[in-house]
């Protein structure tokens, strides 16, 4: 959506043990190098990326190393990648506050936290811990997404929350900042997401969610 909307993006995959983002976007090649630094993957609509898996001899080998090393990596991602003159690094995170979510809010100067979540009670509580640590950190919360948070069906007219009650209101009040955007199941982003054309998804939920996330981090300049 920001890419749509004109601005310079790239996306920092920081989830080094179980990154998905190449996939997601149909991305293969490798980064090159210039003489001093790596150079990020450009997605067909002009997004930058970096990602472990595009340096892996292939998607599927697995990432067996202890939190360190994945600290060390994301640190060249953010310091040794030529990312150029970008008015957004998205850095998409795992779960969780251990190594790489410490290592990207010490190591980076991030402008804000999206929070992420789905209306599950167990997931609620894992989040509760990511907000916990984004205020002991003194970072700022951009806003909340939750997502998955219904299916709905045309041929009834009808949203069947499958994952239960909504808690967005319940994580906006426990991380102080607004709700971003409330996001369906959607089996038609899922097929795009398998065929590494989530680049063609588009619908108003996610054109009003660029544009939220424009206006958010305006406000924390």
């Amino acid at each position: 959506a920001l890419r749509r909307a004109g601005f310079s993006v790239g996306i920092l995959d920081a989830d080094i043990t179980g990154p998905s983002i190449p996939k997601m976007f149909g991305v293969k090649d490798h980064p090159s190098f210039n003489a001093n630094a790596m150079l990020p993957v450009v997605t067909h609509t002009g997004i930058e990326m970096m990602s472990l898996n595009l340096l892996l001899p292939s998607e599927d080998e697995a990432v067996i190393w202890r939190g360190p090393m994945i600290g060390k990596v994301i640190t060249q991602f953010w310091e040794e990648v030529l990312w150029g003159k970008l008015d957004y690094l998205i850095i998409d995170l795992p779960p969780g506050t251990a190594d790489a979510p410490l290592t990207i809010l010490q190591q980076v100067p991030v402008s804000g936290i999206i929070i992420v979540s789905t209306p599950q009670d167990l997931t609620t509580m894992i989040v509760k811990k990511a907000v916990n640590m984004a205020g002991t950190m003194k970072k700022p919360i951009l806003g909340v997404v939750e997502n998955m948070s219904y299916l709905y069906v045309p041929e009834i007219d009808k949203k069947i929350e499958l994952f239960g009650k909504s808690r967005v209101d319940e994580m906006a009040r426990a991380a102080g900042a607004p709700v971003i955007a409330v996001l369906p199941i959607d089996p038609a982003l899922a097929a795009l997401c398998d065929k590494g054309e989530i680049e063609k998804y588009d619908n108003e939920i996610i054109s009003q969610m660029g544009h939220k996330i424009y206006e958010l981090a305006g406000a924390l300049k």
